[in-house]
């Protein structure tokens, strides 16, 4: 009888093991099938408007662009406007997260982002900076379109220039909810070069299922957060 009760066992987990191995041979396969091509991925970005913050002039430059960084290194992201640090699609962002940090970089970068905004239709609007600072404690607050955010407050530590770059996404994402808004800014990476990307959810979700989820690529903020132990 244990003879046969372990038999049945074995053959259980047989059935469930090939059954996983189904399962997840059809993922691979399906996921090779939704592979696409550099121009192919260019065209379906167009369709979900993507594109429609580029200037015409450059365009064309933009879509090729992506089609290279696409089909030669399976990379998602823009191109720069010649010696600059300004992205031409008016999506991604470069950030200087220690410079992000320090009282001049907050509003260097608002007006960065203020170009996106109003292309959008949308008003971004800031005055009122204040900083506060002791020997071992600072806050940072500043109003966007008449409302008070904190650009960073606590003492400091080695988080410093993460904590400033979540909470000025989550500021400018605070402001798009505000206007209601499709676009919210994703988090890629924070560092002496970090960048971030404005994008709708369905344009994210396009993003996430058809380039690396590594930290070269755009998260939620939440998920970059913990992952980033902040």
């Amino acid at each position: 009888m244990q003879k046969l009760i372990l038999l049945l066992f074995i053959g259980l987990l047989s059935c469930n093991s090939q059954k996983k191995e189904q399962i997840d041979k059809l993922k691979t396969e399906s996921e090779i099938a939704e592979k696409l091509s550099g121009k192919e991925i260019v065209s379906e970005l167009d369709k979900l408007e993507f594109f429609n913050l580029t200037n015409k002039s450059e365009l064309e430059t933009v879509k090729q662009e992506l089609i290279k960084s696409k089909d030669k290194w399976n990379f998602f992201s823009g191109t720069m406007r010649g010696e600059t640090t300004d992205f031409t699609d008016n999506r991604f962002f470069a950030i200087d997260c220690e410079t992000l940090f320090e009282t001049d970089g907050l509003t260097k970068y608002l007006d960065k982002v203020k170009f996106s905004f109003e292309k959008l239709g949308l008003k971004l609007d800031y005055a009122n900076e204040k900083s506060e600072l002791t020997e071992n404690y600072w806050k940072h607050t500043i109003q966007l379109n008449r409302t008070t955010y904190t650009a960073f407050e606590g003492t400091f530590t080695d988080y410093d220039w993460g904590i400033a770059y979540v909470n000025f996404i989550n500021m400018l994402n605070d402001e798009l909810k505000n206007q209601k808004s499709e676009n919210r800014f994703y988090p890629i990476k924070c560092d002496n070069d970090g960048e971030m990307v404005l994008l709708t959810l369905k344009q994210f979700e396009f993003a996430k299922k058809h380039f690396p989820k590594d930290h070269e690529h755009p998260k939620i903020l939440s998920e970059w957060t913990k992952l980033n132990g902040l």
